[in-house]
C-alpha cells in the first residue's frame, strides 16, 4: 500500500514537474490566450495582446515604481520585501504583500487568486522558473499583457483604449502612472478621475517614472 501512494505520489510530481515546463516553454513564444482569473471573471473578457514593443516604455517604469523597484536585480524574489511584510503582517493591521512582477506574472498566468501555502509553493516554482526561461523582458511583456486593468479588462492596450481612448503605445507619463496607480485594485481605484490619496500616489508615481529612467532600473526589459 505504502509503495502504491508512493509510486503515486512520484508520478503525480513528475507529471506536474513535465505540464509546468512545457507550458512555461510554450508561453515564451505564444501569447497567453487565457487566465483562470479572466475564465471566473463574472464580468466578461476584454482583451487585446500586444507586443512590449507597442506599449510606452512609461508604462514599463510606472509599474517598476509602483510595484517592483528592484525588478531588473531581483531573481524573482525580493527578500527584503518579503521579510517586511510578514513582519508587518505579524503586527496586525491591513495585510501588506510582498510580491515581485515576476511572482504576480506566475500567479496571474498559471495559478488562481487567493491564498494557501499550496498556491504560494506552486508560485515560487513558476516564479523560479520563468526568470530562468523567459527572461524579465518576456516576464514585463506577460505581466502587461495578462493583468487586470478595469472591471472585465484585461491588458495594458484594453486599459489604455478604455480609460483615455488610445493605443498603450501613446500614453502620456501622468496616464502611465495613474494606471500604475490602479493595477492593485483596478475595480476600485479609478483612473481617469482619481481624488485624494490615489490621485496624490499618481503623482508621486508619475514623478518616479523619471527615477526609474535615471537610474535605468528598466534596463533589463530593454536590453
Amino acid at each position: 500500500m505504502i509503495a502504491r501512494v508512493a509510486t503515486f505520489l512520484v508520478k503525480l510530481i513528475v507529471g506536474f514537474v513535465a505540464l509546468s515546463l512545457a507550458l512555461v516553454v510554450l508561453f515564451k513564444f505564444v501569447p497567453v490566450p487565457v487566465t483562470a482569473t479572466m475564465l471566473m471573471d463574472e464580468n466578461g473578457i476584454t482583451k487585446d495582446w500586444e507586443p512590449l514593443a507597442d506599449i510606452d516604455r512609461d508604462l514599463v517604469r510606472a509599474v517598476i515604481a509602483a510595484e517592483d523597484g528592484k525588478f531588473c536585480s531581483h531573481d524573482g524574489f525580493d527578500r527584503e520585501a518579503i521579510e517586511t511584510a510578514i513582519r508587518r503582517n505579524a503586527e496586525g493591521g491591513r495585510i501588506r504583500g510582498g510580491s515581485t512582477i515576476s511572482q504576480q506574472t506566475a500567479k496571474n498566468v498559471f495559478l488562481w487568486q487567493g491564498g494557501g501555502y499550496a498556491r504560494k509553493a506552486a508560485e515560487a516554482w513558476f516564479t523560479l522558473l520563468i526568470e530562468q526561461i523567459w527572461g524579465k523582458r518576456r516576464i514585463m511583456e506577460v505581466y502587461l499583457n495578462v493583468a487586470e486593468t478595469g472591471i472585465g479588462t484585461y491588458g495594458a492596450e484594453s486599459g489604455a483604449q478604455r480609460y483615455f481612448d488610445k493605443s498603450a503605445a501613446d500614453l502620456s507619463q501622468l496616464e502611465a502612472a495613474r494606471m500604475a496607480a490602479a493595477l492593485p485594485q483596478p475595480k476600485e481605484r479609478s483612473v481617469v478621475n482619481p481624488s485624494g490619496w490615489l490621485r496624490r500616489h499618481g503623482n508621486t508615481i508619475s514623478a518616479r517614472i523619471g527615477v526609474v529612467g535615471r537610474d535605468a532600473l528598466d534596463a533589463c526589459v530593454y536590453q
